[in-house]
């Protein structure tokens, strides 16, 4: 019978095994792309072999759906953080301004996620699988918007289901422009959360 301590140090060797195996897929889906990315490389410069991957993940996709819930979760905790911690509707505003200015449009995250969007089209499990994370992603918006309103006494005039669906809608399309032209100001998100929130937009600049 194994013993509940050598299953813990197992369990604790293939979770490190794992994470090694996402760490890796992350830098060279970035810097290569999906499609030039092999399971192989992945493997021999995450210092494995192909069998740990599979031991892993079903395959590539299930990998490159890893390294996008890693990369999504830690631009969640940015964003949540610049409300949460802010004392004033402006001040969160601002913390979002900084980090939408260092992080949108970096050309290697948005050409992955154009990438690995655009191989779902004729894969419903694939499609589904990201649906169900931008949902995620927009539920959380919507609870961050949420959560806005009521510490600041604010009235949205739109549903907030559709607000968390337009901000995510112009990140995206945002991320996209300025990885072709980062010269592009990312004023326009922070106007459109005035906007949805119901709060009053500066003049413009």
């Amino acid at each position: 019978m194994t013993r509940p301590a050598t299953r813990t140090r197992r369990s604790e060797s293939q979770a490190q095994t794992r994470r090694r195996l996402v760490e890796t897929a992350r830098e060279l889906f970035l810097t290569d792309g999906y499609a030039a990315t092999s399971l192989e490389r992945v493997a021999e410069e995450a210092g494995f072999s192909k069998g740990a991957v599979y031991s892993n993940f079903s395959g590539k996709d299930e990998l490159c759906l890893e390294v996008l819930e890693v990369i999504h979760s830690e631009v969640a905790r940015a964003v949540v953080g610049a409300f949460e911690g802010a004392t004033s509707l402006e001040d969160a505003l601002r913390a979002l301004d900084v980090w939408a200015d260092a992080r949108l449009g970096d050309p290697d995250w948005s050409a992955l996620e154009a990438e690995f969007a655009a191989r779902s089209r004729r894969q419903p499990e694939l499609r589904a699988a990201l649906e169900e994370r931008n949902k995620a992603i927009r539920d959380l918006i919507a609870r961050v918007l949420g959560d806005t309103c009521a510490r600041h006494g604010l009235v949205m005039p739109i549903p907030v289901d559709e607000a968390a669906h337009a901000l995510l809608s112009l990140g995206i399309g945002l991320g996209l422009q300025r990885a072709i032209d980062p010269a592009l100001s990312v004023q326009v998100l922070s106007d459109v959360v005035r906007v949805v929130v119901g709060a009053p937009v500066p003049a413009p600049r």
